[in-house]
């Protein structure tokens, strides 16, 4: 069976795409190994970003926000699939990944903006987890090895938007 590397990116990587990683590295392996990264990170992972991860059960050891310098050294993990998950509703720009591997945006709008009680912010975090949640179960339920690029990319876009 093939083995594939993801990277997710969004502007701080400190919610979405940390989310991301850590659904795709229970879900999609032992076939995924997910990474996810920003050109500028926030240097932090948002507490309630964690709090989604652990009460999905899924490990959080690991998960740090890191930039995406990291992937481009000799040595790093070479990109079959990098999605972006940034909100161009919002207005965000998103970062644009160089290279061959297969591209996606996936855009969620960003948890950490909203502002309100407690509630409505955990709220907000719960509802971009399952968007992210519910798209990479769809990717995982592809036939990738049966899919020629083209197919595939008109895929992953159609995912992006569900």
């Amino acid at each position: 069976m093939p083995h594939y590397n993801v990277l997710f990116l969004c502007t701080g990587n400190s919610a979405r795409s940390i989310m991301a990683e850590a659904i795709m590295n229970r879900k999609g392996a032992p076939t995924f190994t997910a990474y996810s990264a920003r050109s500028h990170p926030s240097g932090a992972v948002r507490p309630e970003a964690i709090r989604q991860i652990e009460a999905a059960g899924l490990p959080t050891e690991g998960l740090h926000s890191k930039s995406w310098d990291k992937f481009a050294e000799p040595g790093a993990p070479i990109m079959n699939f990098v999605f972006t998950v940034c909100d161009n509703a919002a207005k965000e720009v998103c970062p644009i990944w160089p290279g061959q591997p297969m591209t996606a945006h996936w855009g969620v709008p960003d948890p950490v903006v909203v502002q309100g009680t407690p509630q409505e912010i955990e709220r907000a975090f719960k509802l971009t987890f399952a968007t992210l949640e519910r798209r990479i179960s769809l990717m995982l339920a592809l036939p990738l090895a049966s899919l020629d690029s083209i197919a595939l990319k008109s895929e992953l876009d159609n995912i992006g938007r569900k």
